[in-house]
């Protein structure tokens, strides 16, 4: 088992990792809309899903993957209606990969975000 972090992605503002990578297989915390230097985005949907995929697409790096490894996705919602557009933001990044993936909605997110992910994956080149 191998704790993955990076400095490109928000540090844990908890007792976690941002993710473990074990018999080859990615497991990352949620990412919210956090910068790198741990500050919150925009309170607008498009702004923090970009910031969400930036900082999981520099986890995955980190640990010798990209987002063509992903196997699963789960994503947090604050407001369900920001359904239509966190899907289009979404399928910018992933594009014809397309990984399993669960979208609920939920009462708050950690700092009010408006989304949450998390990903498992199975990295192409693992450290």
């Amino acid at each position: 088992m191998k704790t993955i972090a990076t400095n490109e992605a928000p540090q844990a503002i908890g007792p976690y990792s941002q993710a473990i990578l074990v018999d080859g297989m990615l497991y990352t915390s949620g990412q919210i809309a956090l910068t790198p230097s741990g500050e919150m985005c925009e309170d607008d949907i498009e702004i923090q899903t970009h910031q969400v995929l930036k900082n999981l697409t520099a986890v995955l790096k980190a640990s010798g993957g990209s987002l063509n490894d992903v196997i699963k996705c789960t994503i947090y919602l604050a407001n369900m209606d920001d359904f239509a557009t966190v899907n289009e933001i979404y399928a910018e990044y992933f594009g014809n990969h397309k990984p399993a993936r669960s979208t609920v909605a939920v009462k708050t997110l950690p700092k009010n975000a408006k989304i949450e992910i998390d990903i498992i994956a199975k990295p192409s080149n693992p450290v």
